[in-house]
């Protein structure tokens, strides 16, 4: 497994001996393969460490990747048909801009989740009225932008008491597939302000941060360097290599989330060319670079066998 001290100096541009790599597994993953999986993982110790034999019950399954109805703290609720899969959420709570007015945060917990300040907006609106807001701009947008902002203060606060390690893990989805469902105008107007204040705050404390966004954010990766993110962890497939190097290389470390798009559909030497192809044109020896591989069901276990490989092959390509 990747070091801390590999990933620090990755990010610090600090000549790493490696490249930092990892492999995640959706919940259904775990469930359709189990001891093949298993098997594959035993294989590669550089990328996942050693476990005790027996130790993994391949069915655990918890949150909104359960199958079935779900209400989280705000009051939104989630539906998901597909166990081990991530749910969508179907009931917004927000239904109105009246409603805003008497919009009431949750307990402060010092969680601060995926989807914690633009998701956690349109989970409360509906995405559709949420949009509408942006373009229309009512008082009711900025009021509740605060709101949400004020209660992930709240939480921060406590988090930062707890954390221990020196970079403190952000997720929220900004972007779509081609583009952010905003102009960059709007959200440099509304939501610029929230990561800058949220991120700054952790830099106050020593902290660095990893932000992950799925979808489309080429533009706004240097508003979001401005904010404070020390790495980003992007989707290739969503913003293209050539752009991520035209924007990222040299000025933030990337976690690069590899093409999960293609895993399910290729054969095992395009990813070793995907991979090699990143590195040579994202990675240098001076650092700046992670690797990242998301498998969900529909990836063969052969693919999983090549992507493994692969990142062990090219950790150390410099």
């Amino acid at each position: 497994m990747a070091t801390a001290d590999d990933r620090i100096k990755a990010m610090e541009f600090d000549y790493p001996e490696y490249i930092p790599v990892s492999v995640n597994f959706l919940p259904a993953t775990w469930i359709k393969y189990r001891e093949s999986l298993d098997e594959v993982v035993e294989r590669h110790p550089i990328i996942f460490g050693t476990h005790p034999e027996g130790d993994r019950d391949y069915d655990t399954v918890g949150g909104t990747y359960v199958m079935g109805e779900h209400m989280d703290a705000w009051g939104c609720g989630w539906h998901n048909v597909a166990h081990g899969m991530e749910g969508i959420v179907k009931h917004h709570p927000v239904p109105t801009r009246e409603a805003i007015h008497t919009l009431q945060p949750p307990k402060v917990d010092g969680h601060l989740p995926h989807g914690f300040m633009f998701l956690r907006l349109t989970d409360l609106r509906g995405f559709e009225k949420m949009m509408i807001d942006f373009a229309e701009e009512p008082l009711e947008l900025q009021m509740m932008i605060d709101i949400v902002l004020e209660h992930n203060m709240k939480n921060l606060e406590i988090s930062l008491q707890n954390h221990s390690f020196q970079i403190i893990t952000f997720g929220d989805d900004l972007g779509m597939q081609t583009s952010l469902p905003i102009s960059p105008q709007k959200w440099r107007k509304y939501l610029k302000p929230c990561y800058a204040k949220i991120y700054g705050r952790c830099h106050q404390s020593g902290y660095s941060v990893y932000m992950h966004s799925d979808g489309h954010i080429t533009e706004i990766i240097p508003d979001l360097i401005e904010c404070g993110v020390n790495i980003i962890n992007p989707q290739i497939r969503a913003n293209g290599l050539e752009s991520l190097v035209e924007v990222c290389k040299g000025a933030v470390c990337v976690d690069l989330d590899l093409d999960r798009q293609m895993f399910p559909f290729c054969q095992p030497e395009d990813i070793d060319l995907h991979i090699g192809e990143v590195v040579r044109k994202l990675g240098s020896p001076e650092g700046g670079l992670w690797l990242k591989a998301e498998c969900g069901p529909d990836v063969p276990l052969q693919n999983i066998e090549a992507i493994c490989v692969a990142l062990e092959t090219y950790r150390s390509y410099f």
